[in-house]
C-alpha cells in the first residue's frame, strides 16, 4: 500500500486547508485511515481516523469542532479539511493505513508539512 499526501502550507490563524491522502496498492488489505501530526519536539498524535466503510470515526480533543475527516472510496482517497487552524496546530502532518491482519497503523505516507501563523 502506498500513500501520498498533499495539501499542507503556510496558513493564518484562523485559516483553512485541506489536505488531501491518497491511497493505492493493496488498500484492501486495510480497513482504517488515520490522520497523524507531529511538532517538533513532540511526539506523534493522533489527528483523526475513519474507516473505508465509514465508521471508526474520531477525533482528538485539541481539534474537536474544528477538523472534518472524510473519504472517498471510488479515488481511494481521505481527507483532513482543517478550519479555524491555530499556531498549535503546525506539525507536520501523516496518513497512514491500519492493516486488517496486524491491527495497526502499518502503512504511512511521507508527511507534508502544516505552519499556522500568528
Amino acid at each position: 500500500v502506498q500513500l501520498q499526501a498533499s495539501g499542507g502550507g503556510l496558513v493564518q490563524a484562523g485559516g483553512s486547508l485541506k489536505l488531501s491522502c491518497a491511497a493505492s496498492g493493496r488498500t484492501f488489505s486495510t480497513d482504517i485511515m488515520g490522520w497523524f501530526r507531529q511538532a517538533p519536539g513532540k511526539e506523534r498524535e493522533t489527528v483523526a481516523t475513519i474507516g473505508w466503510t465509514g465508521g471508526s470515526i474520531y477525533y482528538a480533543d485539541s481539534v474537536k469542532g474544528r477538523f472534518t475527516v472524510s473519504k472517498d472510496n471510488a479515488q481511494s482517497t481521505v481527507y483532513l479539511q482543517m478550519n479555524s487552524l491555530k499556531p498549535d496546530d503546525t506539525a507536520v502532518y501523516y496518513c497512514a493505513a491500519r492493516d486488517i491482519v496486524t491491527i495497526e497503523f502499518k502503512y504511512w505516507g511521507q508527511g507534508t508539512q502544516v505552519t499556522v501563523s500568528s
